[in-house]
C-alpha cells in the first residue's frame, strides 16, 4: 500500500490568465521542495496543485500570491491527501 501525500489545491481568480502567471509560479516553485502542476482553467482561474511538505507548501503559496498580488483578487484552497506523486513542477497547457 502506497503512503498518502499531502496535497494543496489553490484557485487564483482575478486577472490572472494572460499575465505570465503560470510561469512565474514554476519559477518561484524552484526555491521550495515543492512538485506539482498549474493550468489555466476555462473559466479565467488558474488551478495550482502542490506537494511537498505542508510548512513548505504555505511558504510557497504565501511567496506566489505576494509576487503576483495585483493580478490576484480571491483564492480558493484545499489541503488533502492522494496516493500519486508529482515529478517536478510542470505548467499544463
Amino acid at each position: 500500500m502506497q503512503k498518502a501525500i499531502g496535497r494543496t489545491r489553490v484557485w487564483f481568480s482575478g486577472r490572472v490568465q494572460g499575465v505570465g502567471f503560470r510561469y512565474k509560479a514554476r519559477q518561484v516553485a524552484q526555491g521550495y521542495d515543492v512538485s506539482g502542476t498549474v493550468e489555466n482553467l476555462d473559466d479565467g482561474r488558474v488551478l495550482l496543485c502542490l506537494q511537498g511538505q505542508e510548512a513548505q507548501r504555505e511558504a510557497y503559496i504565501k511567496d506566489l500570491s505576494t509576487v503576483m498580488a495585483d493580478f490576484i483578487r480571491k483564492t480558493e484552497e484545499i489541503k488533502d491527501e492522494v496516493d500519486f506523486s508529482y515529478k517536478g513542477f510542470e505548467i499544463i497547457p
